[in-house]
């Protein structure tokens, strides 16, 4: 027994160790982005001034913000909701990416000065002067909800896109977001169902975010961030191609696109 025990404490602290070294070298990533964007925005010594807080910098950290916390919310649900290891892998990574960029959007707006919740202000007012700002129901996942698959009574439900004011919809409150229906329904879901409903609203959800990110690509000022924008919209249209694999290999298909 005592041997067994040995090794086990052995294997938890190789596990520590993993999970240790995971967390640190995020950590050395998101404090070399804040400080990278601080001196772009002429937070220390340079001469541009830092985003007011008002601005598309600010009003895009503050929203891509709370958009990836739903993400890595829905990202955790489904791990804990399959034994599928593709889903399980494309869930980890977007919970692992999206909770790490998270950290360096509050990071600049902490580096600013700024607040991360600006009263007052409906999500993305900042994109207004964007082309990308559309509330559509092609950026919002609102089209047609037929090709649901083997979703049983989901093939109905209420999915809430943003209106064009951006208005919160059962809970939904930016293009691409699930509502509180679909999150419950999430929850509930297991194995195929819980797939299939995931990569369907991770699809609109990435939808949304990459209409944000466009919009931040074309608005922002500050150099770090405008480049952060562009990769979200580079890896988020590649997660969406894998998605749309995914959802055929089960005889689903996304709701929208």
């Amino acid at each position: 027994m005592s041997a067994v025990s040995s090794a086990a404490r052995s294997v938890t602290r190789t596990q520590w160790a993993a999970i240790t070294a995971v967390v640190l070298a995020l950590l050395f990533a998101g404090t070399a982005t804040v400080a990278s964007a601080g001196r772009d925005s002429g937070t220390g010594t340079e001469s541009a001034p830092a985003p007011t807080a008002d601005s598309a910098d600010a009003g895009f950290a503050r929203d891509m913000a709370v958009h990836h916390q739903q993400a890595v919310e829905m990202s955790f649900i489904v791990r804990d909701s399959t034994d599928d290891e593709e889903v399980r892998r494309l869930a980890y990574d977007i919970a692992n990416t999206q909770a790490n960029q998270r950290g360096m959007l509050l990071g600049w707006l902490d580096l600013w000065g700024l607040p991360k919740v600006q009263s007052g202000q409906e999500p993305m007012a900042w994109m207004e002067k964007s082309g990308s700002g559309s509330s559509s129901g092609a950026a919002s996942g609102s089209g047609d909800h037929s090709d649901m698959g083997n979703m049983g009574d989901m093939s109905g439900m209420d999915h809430g896109s943003a209106s064009s004011k951006h208005e919160a919809h059962d809970g939904s409150l930016m293009p691409g977001m699930a509502t509180k229906t679909e999150l419950d329904q999430l929850r509930q879901a297991r194995g195929k169902q819980a797939e299939i409903l995931y990569l369907q609203l991770m699809t609109d959800h990435h939808m949304g975010g990459v209409s944000m990110a466009q919009g931040c690509v074309e608005l922002c000022e500050v150099g770090t961030e405008k480049d952060l924008a562009a990769g979200m919209v580079a890896a988020q249209q590649s997660e969406m191609g894998l998605m749309a694999d995914l959802l055929k290999a089960r005889g689903a298909k996304p709701r929208t696109g």
